[in-house]
């Protein structure tokens, strides 16, 4: 029996986690309707100064239920939901799972080519979008989608009181367009649907195994593929997170800036629905001022960000002045959080608090977690959660487990991982392959493992570079200049080397600290160059520095190295 094998982590499990468990053979629907019965009052959700209760929440999910019937679509057909956080988002995917259909987050930020990319790809018949997306976007390129029937157009202030509306359009603080008539499409209005539709659609027969979501993932290289996870995977993951931090129903409110349109955001808005837990919706994360605003309003009990977003809350003055005694926990996923900066988070809103986790749209998302009251490992992203494996391998063949401590592509088995890629067999094939018998999902993430069982993420195989044969993990080298104090922001990428082909030079991007803005650059240069030869190996020195006033981010909060390189 190997280490792995072995699952050395159970020791530091707390006690009320069950390293076996198993969700029930039931669908996200029947969680959403339990939720629905047993917090018919309770507030589902705060938007903007709206509130919005459970009971509403399932009369209007209904009502979209009913529309997707009238028009025909049932299971197995797919609608894509083009918002930002909204209530409209939430009613419409809801809606969707209930007509016994298939929801797909479509991002608003989507250039016209790679929306229409999307859309055909998983085929969508339905479209809720933004009434500004629809000018701007949809009217270019619908005849380009052939298979979309029916776009449905919506107001991202439409459930705000009609003051607060109105003030928002007239100052221009709503991005708002034009909706006309399309001669391929019905277009229709999102509010006139919820007032026309009733609220009693036909019962849907809906199976664990049928697919409950086609997420895309951010296509690293080539054409994003879209990730299909069935009800079960869904189930799964949310009853293993609500054991994880010993949760009760109906009595959490969560604050999150991911997006409904990536998989962290949408399970943490899926997870609060079916568990009768409040979330306060943010349409947009970057405004950290209606964050800290909607925080100490409603007090929420947990946070879930990605790590360039806490950095961002921190730079806000206002942030260090809420108060944080009721959050039970901070966490972090999507990106490497640095250890610095994650220090100073917990300095902030309490020791012990900040939870690092990793996963992909994949697993749906999660695969490991730092214990909520045990131990955590500051600089790990824990161990593997409930009744989830996970194995080490080579990184030339991913055929032998790696020795504990050291690097290896992360392998993963268990109930929350896809059923595949939509329409790609053959990138399926290469994604869930064979190893020592079983069918396990290879992640192209590495990683090494302690001898406790933690798991450290050390970068992305594509993200790894080959200097004169060296192995370069990005990561390792980023944590060493996020230690340098003129350092807000990096991303270490790799150039071709001229001399050597198939070899690579180490680039350091950096965006300075606001005090270092005007400081001479080729003398930082040259500080922060000794510096790495003084703290790495020669071949991980840098041999190129840039810097930039700003690093580009992914929608969900990323730093963008595609773009970058």
């Amino acid at each position: 029996m190997s280490a792995y094998d072995e699952r050395p982590w159970l020791e530091f499990y707390d006690g009320f986690v069950d390293p076996n468990f198993t969700a029930p053979d039931i669908t996200y629907v029947d969680l959403l309707e339990e939720s629905f019965s047993d917090f018919a009052n309770r507030a589902a959700l705060h938007f903007m100064g709206t509130t919005l209760t459970f009971k509403e929440m399932d009369m209007y999910s209904r009502k979209f239920a009913t529309f997707l019937k009238e028009i025909g679509c049932g299971p197995g057909d797919v609608v894509g939901i083009n918002l930002p956080n909204t209530p409209q988002f939430l009613i419409a995917h809801m809606g969707t799972l209930r007509a016994g259909c298939i929801t797909n987050g479509v991002s608003p930020l989507l250039t016209l080519k790679e929306m229409t990319y999307q859309l055909n790809d998983c085929g969508a018949k339905v479209l809720v979008t933004l009434d500004a997306i629809f000018e701007q976007r949809l009217r270019k390129i619908h005849d380009k989608i052939p298979r979309l029937s029916h776009i449905v157009a919506t107001g991202i202030a439409d459930f705000l009181p009609w003051t607060k509306r109105t003030l928002g359009k007239l100052l221009k603080k709503v991005p708002t367009g034009k909706v006309i008539p399309l001669p391929d499409k019905t277009v229709l209005n999102f509010q006139g649907l919820l007032d026309k539709y009733p609220s009693k659609p036909p019962e849907a027969k809906i199976k664990p195994e049928d697919t409950c979501l086609i997420q895309y993932t951010g296509g690293t290289t080539g054409l994003p593929k879209g990730t299909e996870l069935t009800h079960k995977n869904m189930v799964t993951t949310i009853l293993q997170v609500k054991q994880w931090f010993d949760d009760a129903r109906g009595e959490d409110i969560y604050l999150s800036g991911f997006p409904f349109f990536h998989i962290a955001g949408l399970s943490t808005g899926m997870n609060a629905m079916a568990t009768g837990n409040t979330q306060i919706l943010i349409p947009d994360p970057r405004n950290t001022k209606h964050m800290c605003e909607e925080f100490a309003r409603y007090l929420p009990t947990g946070l879930n960000n990605v790590p360039s977003l806490y950095q961002m809350l921190m730079e806000n003055p206002m942030f260090k002045t809420l108060e944080f005694s009721r959050v039970k926990a901070c966490m972090s996923g999507a990106a490497p959080f640095a250890v610095e900066s994650l220090k100073a988070l917990e300095e902030i809103v309490g020791e012990g608090k900040v939870i690092e986790v990793y996963g992909m749209t994949e697993t749906s998302p999660l695969m490991t977690m730092n214990p909520y009251k045990g131990l955590k490992k500051i600089g790990s992203v824990g161990v593997p959660i409930q009744n989830t494996r996970i194995k080490l391998v080579d990184l030339d063949t991913g055929t032998k487990e790696v020795p504990i401590g050291e690097e290896g592509e992360i392998i993963c088995r268990g109930p929350q991982v896809m059923k595949g890629y939509y329409g790609k067999p053959e990138e399926t094939a290469h994604a869930l392959r064979e190893f020592q018998g079983e069918k396990w999902l290879y992640t192209g993430d590495v990683a090494r493992m302690d001898k406790d069982g933690y798991f450290y993420i050390v970068d992305r195989t594509k993200d790894m570079l080959n200097v004169g044969g060296y192995k370069v993990f990005s990561r390792e080298v980023e944590e060493a200049l996020y230690e340098h104090p003129a350092i807000e922001f990096c991303a270490i990428i790799g150039m071709p080397n001229p001399d050597r082909p198939g070899s690579e030079h180490v680039k350091a991007v950096i965006q300075l600290m606001k005090n270092q803005k005007d400081k001479d650059k080729g003398d930082l240069e040259n500080k922060i160059i000794a510096y790495c030869r003084e703290n790495m190996a020669p071949y991980k020195v840098p041999k190129v520095i840039e810097f930039v006033d700003e690093l580009p981010l992914t929608p969900v909060g990323k730093v963008d190295k595609k773009s970058l390189k």
